[in-house]
């Protein structure tokens, strides 16, 4: 190892200053990141846990009493079982809740397969080409289109089905069950499944992006050995190629769902409800289910409001009681992204430990 000259010496020092101010600029940005986050959290923590202070009330010409629910907090167990009201102390979420069950339910049913399906004939099948690389610049730059022009597409495409329906003519699909029959509006107007098409128009790009990415990080040699033993291209894809790509999969639909979850400008302008008094199908617990299977079918196409538009209700709302039951939303939210993400680790960290290679 050559020893540096007196010459080379102060260029050496020079550069280790540098290289340490950069380290020290690199980790004050990290923790001034933090530090917001924290003090961000804390104060829609304390906001979620406390109610502003009632008015006091004369009583007996001389004394004060101060409302007995003004000590409760927003982010109780009936905030969880009670629906919105104009009187913020009996307000609750369980609509929302229901309503952003239901839209990730149907955007996983929608994107999943389509998405899954999509990366896998890009990766597996198609020859490269023209057509491809198009396919691919486009699936890239849609990953990255702001969320309004989804809802834009979604109101143009699914509430309004491009005009080909009037809602004076009164038209919809009956579809006969084997118990039951099911009427579909036409067009679907703005119900839960027009806002879970039009989420599902969101995240479709993110779940074929992720889902191309963990195919292609699967070694070829898995692939060689596979048809080395006999194997077909789809028992080859089927056994080997999909399970070995499982984890990445998994990952990227649940963040791409924890997207959809979050999202409130698309169903915003398809019309989406922000004060319902009912949840879809009329199913408020699991129970329902099995008292009342026509509603699970109905469900899809009622009227709906989601957390987001529900936490952007209360925001906008003057009074300032509504302000805490706007961060005790925030908070619901965040803990379900949270448990969705961690959900998510869990998987790929399962998936991980079964892979040999």
């Amino acid at each position: 190892m050559s020893v540096p000259t007196k010459l080379q010496e102060p260029h050496l020092a020079r550069r280790h200053r540098i290289g340490k101010a950069f380290e020290w600029v690199c980790c004050g940005s990290t923790w001034f990141g933090v530090v917001v986050l924290g003090v961000l959290l804390l104060s829609v923590g304390w906001k979620a846990l406390t109610w502003p202070p009632a008015k006091a009330k004369p009583a007996n010409n001389s004394t004060a009493t101060v409302d007995a629910q003004s000590t409760s907090a927003p982010l109780s167990t009936k905030f969880f079982s009670s629906y919105d009201s104009r009187k913020p102390r009996e307000a609750g979420i369980l609509a929302a809740i229901w309503g952003s069950l239901w839209l990730i339910v149907l955007v996983a049913l929608f994107s999943v397969p389509i998405g899954v399906g999509s990366a896998v004939y890009l990766e597996e099948y198609s020859n490269e080409g023209r057509l491809k690389r198009l396919i691919q610049v486009n699936l890239s730059n849609l990953a990255g289109v702001p969320s309004i022009v989804y809802a834009l597409l979604g109101m143009t495409a699914f509430v309004k089905m491009f005009g080909f329906f009037t809602k004076d003519e009164g038209k919809s699909l009956v579809i006969n069950l084997l118990f039951t029959t099911v009427d579909v509006p036409l067009p679907f107007d703005r119900t839960l499944i027009s806002g879970a098409l039009t989420l599902t128009l969101l995240v479709l790009p993110t779940v074929i992006v992720a889902s191309q990415e963990a195919l292609r990080a699967v070694p070829s040699s898995i692939r060689t050995a596979s048809y080395a033993l006999g194997a077909t291209q789809w028992q080859t894809i089927r056994y080997q190629v999909v399970p070995a790509a499982m984890p990445g999969i998994m990952t990227g639909v649940i963040l791409a769902l924890s997207r959809a979850m979050g999202e409130a400008a698309p169903l915003m302008l398809i019309g989406a409800l922000t004060y319902v008094a009912y949840t879809p199908g009329d199913i408020t617990s699991v129970s329902d289910i099995f008292k009342n299977p026509h509603g699970l079918l109905d469900a899809p196409f009622d009227k709906f409001t989601a957390l987001p538009l529900q936490i952007y209700q209360w925001i906008n709302h003057p009074r300032a009681e509504y302000a805490h039951l706007a961060a005790a939303g925030i908070m619901v939210l965040l803990t379900i992204l949270l448990l969705m993400n961690t959900f998510a680790i869990v998987i790929r960290h399962k998936f991980q430990k079964s892979t040999r290679w």
